[in-house]
């Protein structure tokens, strides 16, 4: 459902003249400053303002002033988080310009939900089969700045569920429609006493697309739990079922930008381009207090996921079965007379992973699509690792304390060629034990400010894919990425508490360079191919004003501006030493408020302007930079005391900007095609929808 300029803005203003009839109560204020926020997936907690390290935390709040799709517009706020949309189901994250040249996907970069990886062993991420309906809140670490949570060497994302009140019993059922065929619906329910909480969601999300071949449908029911078992136990559980089919209309090139962007790739459109699958993700958790010093906690997890991709140059059907736990023990004591937390622990996880290739018979059948031929590869893969930390937190004074943490990880793979009639042959392979220590100062200079320093050590690992040879044998010669990170932070609060701003400078060094050489239409290599240097500065700036009782405008700033460039890179022959990275740009800037009135009517607007992006190694090619702007109105008003009515109406690309929304670095064309970097963002687009909530007694 496309909705027009007209009847947007003739809503909007019956919402205003309706809500200037109600009567007047108390805003709902957010009155917690930012920095007071507090990390819940750190092993030891600690306030923002508090931790010696760059971090961000994005309220549940926050997450409900997006779209309610996906998380682009709500990360990209964050200084220093980058994150590229090429599709429902192609995104990139980047932190830093760590992951800015992985080919497909988000690398990298570690991930969680409650605790859970959602990151596989060889650490690729998809944030996307997580509905932003469950989420409760979002927490990110930035750089190699903790030591407790194994390979990543841009950082930590962590996704926390939706969090009850006590003595809630509620059902909800809500539908969004949009541009482009967008429809979603949710219906879920929650119930929480002082001993148990319960919520279940089930979601449906539908689109056309902006482009051909782009359809997109998703199922997922979501189930999470929490028993208190005594005073010192509590039990906690969740599980994930995604049912995922989306098309693929793949990048584009820099002709069909310009002339025709909702074009599909040739091929792409041609074969019908997909994939689907079935996935679950299911944990279970205990944490146990054995006294005022001592507590524990331990998870097990499972991740099972069932493929299936239809590519023009292969069909691909995939099975993978995971298994895992992380466990932790904290122990808080004096250290030398000094009060000191310390926090052990251990995450281990083992995954089996098969696939199998078949030939594409769509060109010979032209018209239906892509059918599978026979098949012509078929590997067994096991990969696992194991990661050991310690970490700690010790008040040196009244104003300063120390954060230290030494981390070890053990990463191997193993290869079975099934297809090979005569002879198996299998292939082992282990990067051994990676050490990962970490140092930071916090300074506090009066109880609303702190400077902190840091000196910490990172590294991630290449993916199976990356560490095989153009004969699909695996590299053994292969290096994982290195990185140490300097870094200093101001955070300071002003005006009683409602001005909060962070400065924040870093540098990371990188060593042994992962390079993804491509050397057909589907194929690449891993190489180590140099040094990068990664250094920049974060800034961010969040205002509380409150005009009366009845009225808050929350206004924010934040800007990144950084420089990444290779400082000694030479691939193939070619010395790219001095250039700065493809995929990232230089500087982006946000700007935003949120309006919350005590009639029910919010309003929140937020604009970014991102600088341009080289698309390759060489800087020879480049986007243009562009701006968004996106606003969205709800008006909440209750029905008969216990059923609360939620209406919205939102836009995005305010301003119908023509830009790339993702690019593919060091694009290639083969024969007489033209390289493809390019992935269309969307024009301006609209939704709007309703939610009903009815509370139990």
């Amino acid at each position: 459902m496309i909705l027009n300029t007209n009847t947007y803005s003739k809503f909007i203003f019956s919402l205003i003249l309706f809500s200037c009839g109600a009567v007047f109560g108390q805003v709902k204020k957010d009155t917690v400053s930012l920095s007071e926020l507090v990390l819940m997936n750190s092993p030891i907690r600690n306030s923002i303002q508090h931790s010696a390290a760059a971090v961000s935390i994005i309220t549940e709040k926050e997450i409900n002033q997006a779209d309610g799709v996906i998380l682009t517009p709500v990360l990209n706020k964050i200084p220093g988080v980058f994150m590229q949309q090429g599709a429902l189901n192609t995104n990139r994250i980047t932190i830093r310009g760590i992951g800015a040249r992985t080919q497909y996907g988000t690398s990298r970069i570690k991930a969680y939900f409650e605790g859970i990886p959602l990151s596989n062993p060889e650490g690729e991420t998809t944030l996307e089969d997580i509905d932003l309906e469950v989420l409760g809140g979002i927490e990110i670490i930035k750089g190699p700045n903790s030591s407790s949570f194994g390979a990543g060497l841009g950082g930590v994302i962590s996704l926390r569920a939706k969090q009850l009140d006590k003595a809630t019993s509620f059902g909800k059922t809500g539908t969004t429609f949009g541009s482009f065929g967008l429809t979603k619906q949710i219906l879920s329910a929650g119930y929480s006493d002082s001993q148990s909480s319960v919520f279940a969601n089930y979601s449906n999300l539908q689109q056309d697309g902006y482009r051909a071949n782009s359809d997109y449908n998703r199922q997922s029911l979501n189930l999470f739990g929490k028993q208190i078992l005594s005073k010192k136990s509590t039990l906690s559980f969740f599980g994930i079922a995604t049912r995922l089919k989306a098309f693929i209309p793949s990048s584009i090139s820099e002709t069909a930008f310009n002339a025709k962007p909702e074009s599909a790739a040739a091929t792409w459109l041609a074969s019908r381009g997909f994939e689907s699958y079935d996935k679950l993700l299911a944990g279970i958790g205990f944490e146990h207090q054995f006294s005022e010093s001592w507590s524990a906690d331990i998870s097990l997890f499972t991740n099972l996921k069932n493929a299936f991709e239809a590519r023009p140059f292969d069909i691909l059907e995939e099975k993978t079965n995971a298994l895992g736990f992380r466990a932790k023990v904290n122990y808080a004591a004096s250290l030398f007379s000094l009060p000191n937390t310390i926090s052990v622990g251990t995450e281990f996880m083992t995954e089996n992973y098969g696939f199998s290739l078949f030939k594409n018979l769509y060109q010979s059948h032209p018209g239906q699509g892509s059918i599978k031929g026979d098949r012509f590869s078929e590997m067994e893969q096991k990969r696992g690792y194991w990661n050991g930390f310690v970490q700690m937190v010790t008040k040196l004074s009244n104003k300063f304390n120390l954060e230290s943490g030494l981390a070890f990880n053990s990463t191997h793979y193993s290869q079975e060629d099934i297809f090979v009639s005569d002879e198996k042959t299998k292939q082992k392979y282990t990067f051994g034990t990676v050490w990962s220590p970490r140092l930071g100062l916090s300074y506090k200079i009066d109880n609303s400010k702190n400077v902190y320093v840091s000196l910490s050590k990172g590294f991630s690992i290449p993916s199976v894919a990356e560490t095989l040879t153009a004969e699909g044998q695996i590299n053994t010669d292969l290096k994982s990425e290195k990185g140490i990170n300097y870094e200093i932070g101001f955070k300071a609060n002003f005006l009683e508490k409602k001005l909060y701003t962070e400065l924040v400078l870093y540098s990371t060094q990188i060593n042994n360079l992962l390079v993804a050489r491509r050397i057909a239409e589907d194929q690449y290599v891993g190489i180590n191919a140099g040094e990068s240097s990664h250094k920049g500065i974060e800034f961010l700036l969040n205002y509380k004003f409150e005009a009366n009782s009845n009225i808050q405008l929350n206004p924010y700033f934040s800007a990144t501006i950084n420089r990444f460039k290779f400082t000694d890179f030479v691939d193939n022959d070619k010395d790219f030493s001095g250039k700065l990275l493809p995929a990232v740009p230089n500087t982006q800037f946000n700007f935003g408020f949120d309006f919350v009135s005590a009639l029910g009517l919010n309003f929140n607007a937020s604009y970014r302007l991102t600088d341009k992006m080289y698309l390759d190694d060489a800087n020879s090619k480049e986007t243009a930079g562009y701006q968004l702007l996106d606003v969205k109105v709800v008006y909440a008003f209750l029905i008969l005391k216990k059923v609360k009515m939620e209406i919205n109406m939102g836009v995005q690309n305010v301003l119908n900007e023509k830009y790339a929304s993702s690019v593919l670095p060091n694009a290639v064309g083969f024969g007489t095609a033209p390289a493809r970097y390019y992935y269309p963002g969307n024009p301006v687009n609209y939704y709007g929808g309703f939610n009903v909530v009815y509370a139990f007694d």
